[in-house]
């Protein structure tokens, strides 16, 4: 049975969200403050995280940023009533794994919880492959990635974006594919959160580094590799 802990300081969304994922058959923990969260999750093992921003004594970047750093890897789903680029922007660069703007419907939050644990479940699977593109490598097995001499610390869903513009070996891919590729068809999820993401991998992938590999081809979709 999935773990799974809610933090929220909503009390009755909390509680809400609490009655409805344990009829999902999910084992369900409630915190209401951001530090109590965090001690919580270094302590036990979950197997997703549902993180809200606006919390009591650490907000949820804070509480993301710092499981990261402890090398917590479990999948972060983070809530919030915000829902700028910007603001998603710092999610994704805090370790978050996908963004739920507030309100939503539970069917579409269940949907991006099973995906999240999906591909949590998968990522011990054995697999041997490493894609090379110039000085970059991506270990396909071991969820990691290289550029250069230096070790590039990806969230779940960015590992997951950049594989797939990877494995295209320099053939555009659209947002609508994708969208459809990380997240299924069952989703609301728009071409602005694919924006979100590639501009957070090229912060991590490009920023530092002269030759840039994360391309934009105009009216096709983005493509890593050499610049045409």
């Amino acid at each position: 049975m999935e773990k799974i802990l809610i933090v929220e300081d909503d009390f009755s969304l909390a509680e809400s969200l609490k009655k409805q994922l344990s009829a999902e058959g999910y084992l369900v923990e409630n915190v209401y403050d951001g530090l109590l969260a965090e001690k919580l999750a270094l302590r036990q093992h979950f197997d997703c995280i549902i993180l809200d921003i606006n919390l009591p004594s650490k907000n949820g970047y804070e509480v993301c940023k710092s499981l990261r750093n402890h090398h917590i890897s479990t999948p972060i789903l983070m809530l919030t009533a915000f829902g700028e680029l910007e603001d998603k922007l710092e999610g994704f660069e805090s370790g978050v794994d996908d963004y739920l703007p507030k309100p939503f419907f539970i069917k579409e939050l269940l949907a991006r919880l099973k995906a999240l644990l999906k591909r949590n479940y998968q990522r011990n699977e054995p697999n041997s492959e490493i894609l090379v593109i110039e000085d970059l490598q991506i270990d396909v097995g071991k969820k990691s990635v290289q550029r250069g001499n230096e070790t590039i610390k990806l969230t779940a869903r960015e590992f997951q974006i950049l594989s797939i513009l990877a494995e295209a070996r320099g053939n555009p891919i659209s947002k609508k594919e994708l969208i459809q590729k990380v997240w299924g068809t069952n989703t609301e999820v728009n071409t602005n959160t694919i924006e979100v993401f590639i501009n957070s991998l090229r912060n991590k992938i490009d920023k530092n580094f002269p030759t840039k590999l994360i391309h934009t081809k105009l009216g096709f979709g983005y493509y890593v590799g050499k610049n045409e």
